[in-house]
């Protein structure tokens, strides 16, 4: 009995080894052919370079052909610059792709620089890379060979007046366009029409002209007596107003008749009887085709056009011979004449000049404002920077990118001796003054260690306390949130605040203090300005537009 169930424990025995060992065929084959998870392999071709050189970044990834792989992009190894980026290979290893992207890095100071761990997503799963230290060295120089020179300074380099030459130009054209319309309308000679040239006529000339114009009418042939008659009558009060100095044109018949005779009678006017009595009777009979609507005979009519002409031209006969003085009257009279009709020209001129003027400044005003329109002609100092050339740089490290209306120029900033333990550098730019009309400021500051974290509020209180130095009161602070245009996040403080000018006036400014920062160090941009300058506004939202920095260190 013993011997039988021993026989039965080791049958059993054996039969869980055979089932063990058959199980463990069946996992074998699942085991051999399961699938392991993309593998991300970074590595440098050096850890030390010259100034200038360049490190090639191999990133390889080895994952399904099925994955969305993204490698990182831009700028994303600073300290270091990307140079350029080259997709190396593709290779297919059984079922897997391996994917091969080589960077080329350099750096253009020396030092001892970190490359950050980089990003890679696969299927929107981020991998990250390790971290390198890189030495960057200076350029041995032999002395002996190469001189060494001293930094140049820098140059003033003058405005550009190209905008300014070209407001000129466009004035300049503008007044030649209303100096021509004034001359052309107003100024030129103008060729004389028939009726100026007929006036221009001596008084005898002209009332013998118009005598023959009117022999040639068409009143007697379209029974117009009345018409005839009064031209005829105006014909020869005129002449005899201009040359014999009658005050012709309001007389009555009797009263001209009578001044003639009483010429006569004085030897003034060598008329003969029968010559006033002819006149006397032509005036009667004008007066009854006038006044009582007589007709006369066609022949009467024509008879007395025909005397009418004798009269004056005997009465320019009778007239005595001018005297020198009389001449010399005349030419002053004409010249003083014509200096009247000059003088006239140039008034109207200036009179429609003034107009346009006004009516083209009243029109500005209206459409534009008259600050707009007081600015441009007289000029405002916001309203300069605004419109003229603007330019986009990058300041500091990390750096700053931005768009100003002039350089930021680099300032001699001396550290606190209780911050030199924390700070490694600080570099600060800036155009302006906190208490100028207008002023841009960026700062970067470093810290020794690399793992210190940003410290906004510090940085915050000493940019105010800057501003109190510098004499500003009463300021108001608020904060929010700041994002770029490339999604970074930042904290915006700003605000007003008041200050005294020389004069005692006291005026409102505006401030904008952006900070950024990451691990390592911090940056900030201040802008301050005038409140209610039109044109700082407006210069502030451009710059916070093309507002951009690097938050790895």
């Amino acid at each position: 009995m013993l011997i039988e169930g021993l026989h039965k424990i080791k049958s059993v025995q054996r039969s869980q080894v055979i089932l063990g060992t058959l199980l463990l065929l069946f996992l074998l084959p699942t085991f051999g052919f399961s699938q392991t998870g993309p593998k991300v392999h970074a590595k440098v071709d050096t850890l030390a370079i010259k100034i200038g050189e360049q490190i090639h970044y191999k990133i390889t990834v080895e994952t399904d052909s099925t994955d969305v792989v993204f490698f990182p992009e831009g700028q994303t190894f600073s300290p270091l610059e990307t140079v350029e980026a080259i997709m190396a290979d593709t290779l297919k290893n059984d079922n897997k792709f391996i994917l091969q992207k080589i960077y080329s890095l350099t750096q253009f100071d020396s030092g001892s620089y970190t490359i950050p761990p980089q990003r890679i997503a696969i299927n929107e799963k981020p991998f990250f890379t390790d971290s390198f230290q890189v030495k960057v060295a200076d350029v041995v120089v032999d002395t002996t060979k190469q001189k060494m020179y001293d930094i140049k300074p820098l140059i003033e380099v003058e405005k550009s007046t190209a905008d300014t030459w070209l407001i000129a130009l466009w004035v300049l054209l503008g007044l030649i366009v209303v100096g021509g319309l004034v001359y052309w309308f107003f100024l030129r000679k103008k060729p004389l029409t028939e009726e100026e040239k007929v006036a221009m006529l001596p008084p005898y000339d002209r009332a013998i002209l118009e005598l023959k114009k009117l022999e040639n009418s068409r009143y007697l042939i379209q029974d117009e007596y009345k018409q005839y008659y009064s031209e005829l009558t105006d014909i020869v009060r005129s002449y005899l107003e201009e040359d014999v100095h009658l005050s012709a044109m309001e007389s009555t018949t009797s009263e001209l008749i009578t001044k003639l005779e009483m010429l006569k009678d004085a030897g003034e006017l060598k008329l003969e009887d029968d010559t006033i009595q002819q006149f006397q009777k032509i005036l009667q009979t004008a007066d009854l085709v006038k006044f009582a609507k007589s007709k006369p005979a066609t022949s009467i009519a024509e008879q007395d056009r025909k005397v009418v002409e004798q009269i004056v031209t005997k009465t320019h006969e009778a007239l005595p011979e001018p005297t020198e003085e009389d001449l010399l009257f005349d030419e002053e009279y004409l010249e003083e004449l014509a200096k009247k009709k000059q003088r006239r020209k140039i008034y109207w001129a200036a009179a429609i000049f003034a107009g346009i003027l006004i009516l083209g400044s009243a029109f500005s005003v209206a459409y534009f404002g008259a600050k707009k329109v007081r600015d441009t002609v007289f000029g405002y100092p916001t309203k300069e920077l605004l419109e003229g050339e603007w330019v986009a740089s990058s300041y500091g490290f990390p750096p700053i990118e931005l768009e100003t209306p002039d350089v930021l120029v680099r300032q001699d900033a001396q550290l606190p001796e209780e911050t030199k333990e924390l700070i490694k550098e600080l570099q600060t730019f800036s155009f302006g003054s906190y208490v100028d009309l207008f002023s841009v400021n960026a700062s970067s500051i470093t810290y020794k260690e690399q793992t210190e974290e940003p410290n906004f509020d510090a940085a915050i209180v000493s940019t105010l306390t800057s501003f109190e130095q510098l004499g500003l009161k009463n300021i108001i602070t608020k904060q929010e949130e700041f994002v770029t245009q490339s999604g970074v996040k930042g904290l915006k403080t700003f605000g007003t605040a008041t200050f005294d000018e020389s004069d005692g006036d006291r005026k409102k400014a505006k401030y904008n203090i952006l900070s950024f920062g990451g691990k390592g160090f911090i940056q900030q941009v201040v802008i301050t300005w005038e409140e209610g300058d039109e044109y700082a506004e407006q210069m502030v939202n451009r710059i916070l537009n093309s507002l951009d920095v690097k938050t790895q260190a």
